[in-house]
């Protein structure tokens, strides 16, 4: 196992709360490459708050971009032409590499997300809700990401138990349910890596 890519049905699904606790698990390294928008915390600080990591652990990112848009627009907006040849994975292993939002995020006008992941050639685990949607959202994203040849790991959920829904995704897509992490309250490293190894397999 050399790594994952995780990657989401949509923004604010938790995936960078899912990365941090797939990262601490693994004990691996950490790498965002596109962070847009640098108000507040950014996702790789979260990750290192959340995964219980050392500091080394979580690798820099490529393009660190202001605004809070999608990433090819925040680069236009930024002055800056993200260059998808130089976007190469770092060398360590095992690595957990987070996409922006969605799978089919663009990176530039004729670049999306899913393309990059398919000429890396790690297995994508795909962050879902439970709420209302996802699994319309979810098997838009399994078709996106097998339509590039990008290995599909399975799907981890977040939020409250919708057991139709959950069952629903993995069945009709046939992919491997890996599990749900619940709402936590407080979030922090502890409770976190507690919830992942009581409610997540591989």
């Amino acid at each position: 196992m050399s790594g994952f890519i995780v990657t989401g049905t949509d923004t604010d699904v938790s995936k960078t709360v899912f990365a941090a606790a797939l990262v601490g698990h693994l004990e691996g390294w950490y790498w965002k490459p596109v962070q847009a928008g640098l108000d507040g915390s950014t996702d790789r600080e979260r990750v290192a708050a959340l995964s219980g990591l050392p500091q080394e652990r979580v690798l820099p990112e490529a393009w660190r971009l202001t605004t809070p848009c999608s990433p090819h627009r925040a680069a236009e907006i930024d002055g800056v032409t993200i260059d998808p040849d130089k976007l190469a994975l770092p060398s360590q292993r095992p690595l957990v590499v987070e996409g922006a939002g969605g799978a089919l995020v663009p990176l530039s006008r004729e670049v999306l997300f899913a393309d990059l992941f398919a000429s890396w050639g790690l297995p994508a685990i795909i962050v879902a809700r439970t709420s209302l949607g996802t699994i319309n959202h979810s098997l838009l994203t399994i078709e996106a990401l097998r339509a590039r040849g990008v290995p599909i790991h399975g799907v981890a959920f977040i939020g409250d138990p919708v057991e139709d829904s959950e069952a629903t995704i993995c069945r009709i897509g046939h992919v491997r349910r890996l599990g749900r992490l619940p709402w936590l309250d407080p979030l922090d490293a502890t409770s976190l890596r507690s919830a992942f190894e009581a409610n997540i397999s591989f």
